[in-house]
């Protein structure tokens, strides 16, 4: 049994918790936090914008995740705020693949515009309440894979515009897959400790250069196993 002092203690923090709820930044903190992770993107058209980008995406990653613990610590959670969060993955991710692929042109403009695709639909998917989803990669699995390529072909003086066709047409295919990718890292993640660890982990592979190969065969075992797996997984349903 709780004694007075402890029932009226939880009835005043209860109460605090209902007048913060009640306050606008408060309950918008997460959708603030969303559109915060978009804006700093406006960089990336500044004439020496791309040399922002490994930054950005990082920032971005993080700041998206961050609005999902905001969301579920302060018990802010929302459709609306559910669709704001994917309406800025989409605007971010768009950006960020369509700059990878302007600034090195050809087939790798061409993957990325293949790839955006693929991240309009998915997010288009996820706005409609009537239609089943879970399936297929987050957009954000293409924006890690674009950040650890582009950081293991600089610390390897290597060409990147044959790995970053790859993983645009790849992500293209798995993030419209009807199947769900379980093994992977971010999808792990089930509590704000390891996400916080997920970040940390790019933001060291971008400031740490001998680790990013260790960092980077995670992330890529971890996810052409998820692709694989599930997929075998869905064909055997079938």
């Amino acid at each position: 049994m709780y004694s007075e002092p402890d029932r009226a203690e939880g009835i005043s923090s209860n109460k605090r918790m209902e007048k913060y709820q009640g306050n606008f930044i408060y309950r918008n903190l997460a959708n603030i936090t969303s559109i915060l992770g978009v804006l700093p993107l406006v960089s990336l058209f500044l004439e020496d914008g791309y040399s922002y980008l490994v930054p950005l995406i990082v920032f971005n990653n993080f700041m998206d995740d961050l609005d999902g613990i905001l969301a579920a610590k302060l018990n802010i959670r929302s459709r609306f705020g559910a669709d704001l969060d994917n309406v800025c993955d989409a605007v971010a991710h768009v950006i960020l693949a369509l700059a990878v692929g302007a600034h090195f042109g050809g087939m790798v403009l061409i993957a990325s515009i293949i790839a955006t695709a693929s991240i309009i639909l998915r997010v288009t998917s996820r706005l409609n309440p009537d239609m089943v989803t879970g399936g297929g990669s987050p957009t954000n699995e293409l924006m890690r894979h674009m950040l650890l390529v582009l950081l293991l072909t600089q610390i390897f003086d290597a060409d990147p515009e044959l790995y970053l066709v790859m993983i645009f047409l790849l992500n293209a295919i798995t993030m419209c897959v009807p199947f769900k990718l379980k093994f992977l890292i971010r999808g792990l993640a089930r509590t704000a400790t390891a996400v916080i660890f997920v970040n940390v982990s790019l933001v060291a592979a971008w400031l740490i250069p001998t680790i990013i190969p260790l960092i980077a065969t995670a992330f890529f075992a971890t996810y052409l196993y998820s692709f694989i797996a599930g997929g075998g997984q869905w064909l055997k349903e079938r």
